[in-house]
């Protein structure tokens, strides 16, 4: 913990009175390595889902106004390049990372202000708005499947992302199917929708136990895997019927490879699709399903603690102990 000066908002910037902020598998990354290569450079404050109020502004700044309750997505595109213009602000050339929400107040760079940040509607509250980040992943992972009509899903992983997966693909009316080894992951899938769970003891058997719960013998519509390890890349391969959609979403480690056989992928005319962040439609579509009480997503926060409990919170999330938590650095959420 650091006591650092008060950030004063330049020309175009806000300052953020952080109200929420949760943690992510991404956040526990950064702690127990001491950095990301991709998002922030150390030394720096971290934490990237976050919510809370307009508690200063500067010059130009006329879209926000002191007092403004507001979720700031953690990326802002630039807006210019090819693949802006595509509408792919997910893979901008310049996409700009945000991070800093484990502390009191949070300076909001211009771009974030202009492009990425977001009124809360008067019902929502800061920690449910501060999950619209994962959430948005989500439902851009969604989307890149290209869904029509009801289906018949398998989530392999239980994690927060999983379990996020279970509450929006249930919210469209698919029916899905969680498996995970831990079963209080399985009993919030449950809570979440799930209209299944199966209890596996390592992804490899599991998706052929899981795939026995498929509607269609011959496997799901669609299967999804938020384990970010190749054993699960596979297995959602594995688990997926002829004609139907591989949604490769857990992120492995750099350098690694999956093998394939060609001939399944092929001959059963598979779609495997890759899915990274989020667009700006996904944040807004976020906001409005964490508006709606009857998406459950606070079952999601295990835990609230104030700023100085972060990192216990974190060795929390590496035991598994909490699926998230949700720091409060003023102690509310107001």
């Amino acid at each position: 913990m650091r006591q650092i000066e008060m950030p004063v908002p330049a020309a175009g910037e806000l300052l953020l009175r952080v109200d929420a902020a949760t943690t992510c598998g991404t956040d526990l990354k950064v702690w127990r390595h001491g950095g990301h290569p991709r998002m922030l450079v150390v030394p720096t404050p971290f934490g990237h889902e976050v919510a809370g109020t307009v508690a200063a502004v500067g010059e130009g700044v006329g879209s926000r106004r002191v007092g403004d309750r507001v979720m700031v997505a953690n990326s802002a595109a630039c807006g210019t390049c090819r693949a802006c213009s595509r509408g792919q602000q997910n893979l901008c050339r310049d996409l700009a990372y945000l991070n800093g929400a484990f502390a009191e107040y949070l300076l909001v760079p211009a771009r974030f202000v202009a492009r990425s940040t977001y009124p809360l509607p008067a019902t929502l509250a800061a920690t449910r708005a501060a999950l619209a980040e994962p959430l948005a992943c989500v439902l851009h992972g969604i989307e890149t499947c290209h869904l029509e009509g009801r289906g018949d899903a398998l989530i392999l992983g239980g994690g927060p992302i999983g379990l996020l997966f279970v509450a929006a693909l249930t919210a469209d009316g698919h029916r899905v199917v969680l498996a995970d080894p831990h079963p209080d992951r399985l009993a919030a899938g449950r809570d979440l929708g799930a209209a299944e769970t199966v209890r596996i003891a390592d992804r490899d058997a599991g998706a052929a136990t899981a795939r026995e719960l498929a509607e269609d013998p011959l496997g799901f519509d669609l299967t999804v895997d938020a384990t970010g390890a190749v054993s699960g890349w596979q297995a959602v391969v594995e688990a997926v019927r002829p004609g139907g959609t591989v949604s490769l979403f857990g992120g492995c480690p750099p350098g690694t490879t999956l093998l394939l056989d060609t001939h399944w992928v092929h001959y059963s005319e598979l779609t495997l699709v890759g899915a990274y962040h989020h667009r700006p439609p996904n944040v807004e579509r976020a906001l409005v399903l964490l508006a709606d009480q009857r998406f459950a997503a606070d079952r999601l926060i295990s835990v609230r603690v104030p700023l100085e409990e972060t990192e216990e919170a974190l060795r929390r999330m590496g035991r598994r102990e909490v699926l998230k938590a949700a720091v409060l650095p003023h102690g509310d959420e107001s």
